[in-house]
């Protein structure tokens, strides 16, 4: 794959509410050598956050996005997002690493799920799009699996392997990574949010070291 600090590709199809954003991070050591606390005065209990907290019109709208193509995004399969706010309530915050507790933090403050994948797991050509009825993926170390069909989501040359509830097991970081993919998954009637908490994310990964690197987006059958 390419330098980060060249654009990667990512060809995304049409979708009448999807409000797109990412970006690449690169850190000078795997993240399994980096502190996170760096990010502590961001991660429950949390010191005010750039933007107001989200309300009921944001989790519906982000579950809008989810439901356009059949997805049900209730129950285990609510978005990622509404997880971390109940984590955080039952103080059972999830710390991973630096590049994953700046997403969820942000992800927690704005109610916009978010994704943070390896970019070094993936396997050009990059793609979003409602996944096919038949997908299916691991998402955790003890092999439970998603039900992905309908879900908008990211997909590489092996199949769907991030989206706005649960980011695939093969394609998450681990103390190895350096690189990673950062996806914000925004409904068009929440710009305003989605693009605080895309400049919030990369301001709390750059003050962690990390070098961004933009990414090409491509509406599929455009020339």
């Amino acid at each position: 794959m390419n330098p980060v600090s060249d654009p990667i590709l990512l060809t995304v199809a049409a979708h009448p509410a999807l409000l797109l954003r990412g970006f690449t991070a690169e850190f000078a050591r795997p993240l399994g050598e980096l502190p996170s606390s760096a990010l502590a005065a961001c991660l429950p209990p949390a010191v005010p956050a750039p933007l107001d907290p989200p309300d009921d019109v944001v989790r519906a709208r982000v579950r809008d996005l989810l439901r356009h193509g059949g997805f049900k995004p209730t129950g285990r399969s609510k978005p990622s997002s509404e997880y971390l706010v109940r984590a955080a309530g039952e103080g059972a915050w999830p710390t991973i690493n630096v590049a994953v507790d700046a997403g969820n933090a942000v992800s927690l403050h704005s109610g916009i799920p978010i994704s943070v994948v390896d970019l070094d797991r993936l396997r050009p050509p990059l793609r979003v799009a409602i996944a096919p009825e038949d997908a299916r993926f691991v998402f955790n170390a003890s092999g439970q699996v998603l039900d992905a069909g309908g879900l908008l989501g990211l997909a590489d040359a092996d199949g769907p392997c991030a989206n706005a509830v649960k980011d695939a097991q093969r394609s998450k970081t681990d103390a190895s990574t350096r690189r990673v993919l950062v996806l914000l998954w925004g409904h068009l009637d929440l710009s305003a949010r989605v693009d605080a908490a895309t400049a919030w994310a990369r301001d709390l990964l750059r003050g962690a070291g990390a070098t961004l690197g933009e990414l090409r987006l491509v509406a599929e059958g455009a020339a």
